[in-house]
This record gives C-alpha cells, sequence and structure tokens, in this order.
C-alpha cells in the first residue's frame, strides 16, 4: 500500500492537509521575504511586489489596478507555492538522497524553484523584463533555499 491509498480513508485527506499547510507556509515565508526584500531594497509598499507578480497574467493591462492587482498576484503567488509544493511532495519518495538528507534536499529544491520560475515561467509570462542583477539573484535563490525548499 502507498502514502495515497489507506483502508479508512483518512490517509488521502491527511497528506492534502499536510501538503496544504505546508504550502501555506512556504507561500508565507517567501511573500515575506520578498516583501522585506523590496521594502529594505527600495522604501517602496509590498504591495508592489504583488502588483508586479500579477502583471505575469495581465500585462500591462490598467486593469485590475491597485489593490485588486496586488490581491490577484497574492493568489497566483500562492498557486504557484501550492504547486510546487505538490510535485515536491510527490518527487519526494522517488530521490534516494531527500530522504538522506533534508537540508540538502531543501538546497537542491530551492534551487530548482530559482530556475523553473527564472528560466522558464517569468519568461513566458507578461511581466515586465528586469535587469541582471547578481546580488538580487543570490539573494533570490537564498530566499526560495530557506523558504520553499
Amino acid at each position: 500500500m502507498n502514502d495515497l491509498e489507506s483502508t479508512d480513508g483518512q490517509k488521502p485527506k491527511t497528506l492534502f492537509r499536510v501538503i496544504f499547510f505546508t504550502a501555506l507556509i512556504a507561500g508565507i515565508l517567501d511573500a515575506t521575504a520578498a516583501s522585506l526584500n523590496f521594502w529594505i531594497r527600495t522604501g517602496k509598499s509590498p504591495i508592489r511586489v504583488f502588483q508586479f507578480i500579477a502583471s505575469g497574467v495581465f500585462g500591462k493591462n490598467p486593469e485590475p489596478s491597485g489593490n485588486a492587482r496586488a490581491a490577484w498576484g497574492l493568489l497566483f503567488h500562492f498557486c504557484i507555492a501550492y504547486l510546487f509544493t505538490l510535485f515536491f511532495f510527490l518527487i519526494y519518495p522517488k530521490i534516494k538522497i531527500a530522504s538522506k538528507n533534508i537540508f540538502i534536499a531543501g538546497i537542491i529544491y530551492g534551487c530548482f524553484v530559482w530556475l523553473v520560475m527564472n528560466l522558464i515561467v517569468v519568461p513566458l509570462s507578461n511581466t515586465p523584463k528586469l535587469p541582471f542583477n547578481l546580488a538580487q539573484t543570490i539573494l533570490g535563490v537564498i530566499f526560495l533555499m530557506v523558504c520553499i525548499g
């Protein structure tokens, strides 16, 4: 019997709850880190972080705007966090090194998430193209290793 099967029907509910709360925690940690980093670096409202995320779908379209756009960005952020968490739960049992050292698994998965987001998702989205910044790249990878990994 695998982790998704059960005779009493409780295992799938428990697994769903674990994945849901893990994604929620990862999403909160990542959103907090990105917001604090943006605020410290620019002195501007962290709401702009989520407006930027929403631009991945809405592009330069003026609607929605303001707080509504930020709310969409927050929703998209948590959807992405949930998908990466679900993917991790699916691949974790199949990767031998992950079960031997959870810290190494977290570091590798954080790097994987950064690569997927920055080499696939963001380039395919409608977000404005930003110039490369090595310090921000390193910080972004570290955030994802700690918050998502």
